[in-house]
């Protein structure tokens, strides 16, 4: 089968990508052969994809005004490629597009009989209208606001898709509303096969995610300033290229502790060494690969509603919305070890997701 991914999926660093890298990692396993094709911008070619892939094509984004002024969406017309349709029409080979970013496959090939998915990693312009709240720059809101608008009016030619894999019940029921045809909810791809999370206690509190993202250099900014100021608790905040401002407010609190760009190693044993994950976000779309990773590795898990709205996950974390209830919830939960009972708990939310059958919704 054809994969047609927004970004070259290695190395699998952050949500978007690891959940592309890991079901191709799950398909090649089950004896399916991958055609990939993948947008480079900030990645190079991967050897570690020629590895599981029959072959891997890369395509450059057309990322200049042009795509910018257009009135489809940038993420859209920045990914239109004429090589790669031609390639995509020499077979007849089912084709795999992660994310509305590829829709223009969608418009080149409609009536051809193809069959073509469409992973959903998101209601994208749901996913740009928060970003947009999130920024604090003036060109950067109005840029996401009107992309926003621009993947809303654009996100109806996923009716021509064969199917949808949503990543949530939450967002299958929206795309059922705008008359999808056949939508299937396939949980994230993550890599994790066990919960490897430790018993006892740990040392910390943890967030974790992207800190270049808006979104989560929100979340951190409003943990060091509603829910860890004046905090007999230790904080220690984890992710990508955190800003300088970022870095500032953080020096500002002796309980708090930022560690940047983490390896994978690193990353692990932060996870595993937390008392409690922390986790909040303004966006309630999608699944966040980080809760998966906190769930499979770490101990208590502390969200808020938006971190787990249409997952089913909440029944394996302790859910608080505003920062007075996250105090009391850390009250309870830093006096409370990670026991058996929790971890058996957690194993029984989490093993309802079977990557066989999930592989199923995309293999039949």
């Amino acid at each position: 089968m054809h994969i047609v991914s927004f970004n070259v999926p290695w190395p699998a660093d952050y949500g978007g990508v690891i959940d592309v890298y890991y079901r191709i990692k799950a398909l090649w396993a089950s004896g399916v052969k991958i055609h990939l094709h993948c947008y480079t911008y900030g990645r190079g070619k991967a050897e570690e994809l020629e590895r599981i892939c029959e072959e891997v094509c890369y395509y450059e984004r057309a990322t200049g005004m042009k795509s910018q002024l257009s009135r489809k969406p940038y993420i859209v017309r920045s990914r239109q490629s004429e090589a790669l349709i031609e390639r995509l029409k020499q077979d007849d080979y089912p084709i795999l597009l992660e994310g509305l970013h590829n829709g223009y496959v969608l418009e080149r090939l409609n009536g051809s009989g193809r069959r073509i998915m469409v992973r959903a990693h998101n209601v994208e312009h749901e996913y740009y209208q928060e970003l947009a709240q999130a920024e604090k720059s003036a060109w950067k809101r109005w840029f996401f606001n009107m992309e926003s608008r621009k993947l809303r009016r654009y996100e109806p030619v996923l009716k021509e898709a064969t199917a949808v894999l949503a990543i949530s019940e939450k967002d299958a029921s929206h795309f059922k509303e705008i008359g999808c045809k056949d939508v299937r909810v396939v949980p994230p791809s993550h890599g994790h096969s066990q919960v490897t999370s430790l018993l006892g206690r740990g040392e910390y509190v943890l967030y974790h995610g992207n800190l270049s993202v808006p979104e989560n250099e929100a979340a951190a900014l409003y943990l060091l300033k509603e829910v860890f100021n004046d905090s007999p608790y230790r904080l220690t905040i984890a992710g990508r290229n955190p800003s300088e401002m970022l870095r500032r407010e953080v020096e500002k609190n002796t309980n708090v502790t930022l560690v940047a760009n983490p390896d994978d190693d690193t990353m692990h044993k932060l996870l595993q060494n937390a008392h409690v994950n922390l986790l909040v976000t303004g966006q309630a779309t999608g699944v966040k690969l980080k809760l998966m990773n906190a769930l499979y590795e770490g101990r208590h898990c502390l969200v808020n509603s938006n971190m787990v709205a249409g997952t089913g996950l909440e029944r394996a974390c302790t859910v608080a919305n505003t920062a007075e209830e996250l105090r009391e919830a850390l009250d309870r939960l830093v006096r409370l070890e990670f026991d058996e009972v929790e971890r058996n708990r957690r194993i029984d939310v989490l093993k309802t997701s079977d990557i066989q059958k999930e592989l199923e919704k995309i293999i039949m």
